[in-house]
């Protein structure tokens, strides 16, 4: 087992992109190139950033990449914003695993800078 996979962070963050990846089904076809395309990259890069930075040699190589990952959830709550008020699609168990994702990370880098 991986690094990155004993952290609770990246486990969330698979959780969070299955949730994302399920929400992405429910788009209208005409946007898998914009929305869809976006949310997907987007979710994927939390947990990739978080599995790079897992590699690492020190705690502030660390950090840089939990910085990354977390504006990469900015980036996934706005979209999530943008479906709920373009097409009505609420995701309440998407919304909660976002905020989930980004107190571990919040927390982290707190915890780091301290």
């Amino acid at each position: 087992m991986y690094k990155s996979e004993r952290l609770v962070v990246w486990q969330e963050s698979l959780v969070l992109m299955r949730l994302a990846y399920a929400l992405c089904s429910k788009l209208p076809k005409q946007e898998y190139d914009n929305l869809t395309d976006q949310l997907r990259r987007s979710v994927t890069s939390i947990n990739l950033d978080i599995a790079e930075g897992s590699g690492s040699e020190n705690d502030k190589d660390f950090c840089l990449y939990w910085y990354i990952a977390r504006k990469s959830l900015y980036e996934v709550v706005a979209i999530l914003k943008i479906v709920e008020a373009m097409y009505g699609i609420e995701g309440q168990e998407i919304k909660l695993q976002t905020e989930k994702v980004g107190k571990i990370l919040s927390g982290l880098i707190r915890k780091i800078k301290s």
